[in-house]
This record gives structure tokens, sequence and C-alpha cells, in this order.
């Protein structure tokens, strides 16, 4: 006889609403937390444990990698990716996370999250409910000068090379590539934003043309030469001068998790390096596409630009 539970838990934190769940067979057990409110932008995670039951003898399949976490619109699958291994915390129980981002074009619908499996027997599937909460924009024009518009229309070798660069590295996803479960810090001392993340914006180029695009991430207004930190512990896996992005870096922190910080003066990290979180690496400035010296700071996860604010609470449920 199978067994679900569902117990809600209502936690005083950032996300505001965060949820348990527990599933139970006669072989294992799993215990999981998310959270359970959809908003566009944000982003869901589920920490999973996997509990093999000490009675059964024959040594089941942990989902560890054979688990998907599934968003659903009604029967549409529309996000999922793969759990990844965190370690083990007992000899029996396999600590488990997934994250999959929540499209800023997300709109009302007909949501569902699960979690599907397969431990060497069968696949099973086990339904986690949710709560879809919309979210309001910004909308803003930008009047470009020549030295923008240009960069802005660039179709250059060049610059679709280092679009192409770029989208390879955010694309990729290293499983054992676990460097920090910590909420995150913000990047900058800082609280002045100039642009929001998800911002809709239209661009006026100097010939008379326009075009419209979404904002990746968040820009605080801050003056050349300022102290630029990294969010979270991690490794650099670009730092170089863009055209579009000036001079850039971007860390890995989780698989499939990249934070980005753009238009720097200078950097003070290499490819490669390894840093932790509040570590200088770089200096803010207006290299590449820029009105005027800020900082861009930008969130990817499995490809997907997600509000950074959402990570600087415990996302990853360690606390």
């Amino acid at each position: 006889m199978k067994k679900i539970m569902l117990a809600i838990l209502i936690l005083n934190s950032f996300l505001l609403f965060a949820a348990t769940g527990n599933f139970q067979s006669e072989n294992y057990s799993l215990s999981v937390k998310y959270n359970e409110i959809l908003v566009p932008g944000d982003a869901v995670f589920v920490r999973m444990n996997f509990i093999q039951n000490s009675k059964q003898k024959r040594n089941l399949k942990a989902p560890e990698k054979n688990a998907v976490l599934k968003l659903y619109n009604g029967k549409k699958a529309v996000e999922q990716a793969t759990f990844y291994s965190l370690g083990k915390t007992k000899k029996s129980v396999n600590d488990m996370l997934c994250g999959i981002p929540l499209s800023p074009w997300l709109s009302e619908g007909d949501y569902s999250l699960k979690i599907i499996f397969d431990d060497g027997t069968e696949t099973k599937e086990f339904n986690l409910p949710v709560i879809f909460q919309n979210r309001s924009w910004n909308t803003e024009i930008l009047d470009l000068d020549e030295s923008n518009s240009a960069i802005k229309t660039d179709s250059s070798p060049a610059r679709t090379s280092q679009i192409n660069t770029l989208n390879e590295i955010l694309e990729t996803t290293i499983f054992s590539d676990v460097y920090s479960l910590k909420k995150w810090v913000p990047p900058t001392d800082s609280t002045r934003y100039t642009a929001y993340y998800g911002d809709r914006r239209t661009y006026r180029y100097t010939n008379g043309k326009s075009s419209t695009s979404l904002h990746y991430g968040n820009d605080y207004g801050i003056p050349t030469g300022s102290d630029v930190t990294a969010c979270a512990d991690g490794k650099v896996v670009m730092a170089e001068n863009r055209i579009s992005t000036g001079w850039s870096v971007v860390i890995e922190h989780l698989p499939g998790l990249y934070s980005l910080y753009y238009h720097m003066d200078s950097l003070c990290v290499k490819e490669g390096e390894m840093v932790k979180a509040g570590e200088l690496i770089g200096k803010s400035g207006s290299t590449g596409l820029a009105t005027g010296p800020h900082l861009h700071w930008e969130v990817r996860l499995n490809m997907c630009a997600v509000r950074p604010e959402f990570f600087l609470d415990d996302f990853t449920f360690s606390e």
C-alpha cells in the first residue's frame, strides 16, 4: 500500500510560501521541500531526500540523475530539469536538488509540478501542488547615441561569435559542479537601481528605427571604479571584454546556474579561478552598450534569465 502525505508550511522569508511533501512506499520514502508560489521571472527549486527502507534487501536505484522535475500547464510540459546529487547525509539518505526557471512571459494557466523518477523497477510520479501569482512589469524607452546604436545593431562575425560562446557556457550543466548552497549576497553595497529585471524596453536608434526587448538583469547606478563582488561561491567560467557587455564576468554556482556581471571598467579575476561570496571580481564602469556608469547583474538558470533577488533567500532550503 502506497501513501502520499502533503503538508503546507508557511515560512517567514523572501519566498513567502514554501511547502513540504512526503511520499512513502514499502521500499523507500521521499521527503521534499520546495517553493510552491509560481511567479513569472522567478524559479522553482525542489530539495529531495531519497531514503531507502533498511529492511529492503535488494538495492534500489536512487533517483539521482534518474529523477526529473517537470512543470506542466494543463497536459503540456513547459519546463523540466534533472535532479543532481548533493551527497549522502546518512548511509541510506541521498540528498538531491533541482531547479527550473519560470519564464517572465508566463501567464495564468492550469499549472502543476511533478517529480518523475525511475527507482530501477518502475517509473513513478509525485505531484506537488503549486499556486500561480502574476507580476507586473516596468516599461522604458532608451534613446541610443551613434556609438550605442552601432553596438546594438552590430551583426558582425565577432559579435556573433561572442554570443555563441556565451550561450555555450550558459547551456552547460555539469552535475558535479556544486559550489554553493547558501543564499546569495548582492554584488554591490549600492541600492540605487536604474533598471530592473523584466523591464520591457524600447531602443530608439539614431537612424529613426527602434526595437523592443526584455531586460534580463538588474542595473545598479554606481560610479566608475566601484567594487563589484561575487554573489556566491563558484567558478569563473568567463572573464573577458565583449562588444555588447564590455568587461564581463560569468560565475558558475550550481549545475546550470550562473551569475553574470557586465559593463565593468576592469577585472580582478581570470577564467578558471574559484571565488568566494563577497570576493572582489572587478570594478564597475560603462564599457560596451551603456548609457552611463553602472553594473548589470544577471542570473541564468538552464539558459533562462531569472530575477536575481530570488536567490537572496534560502532557495536551496539549507537553513
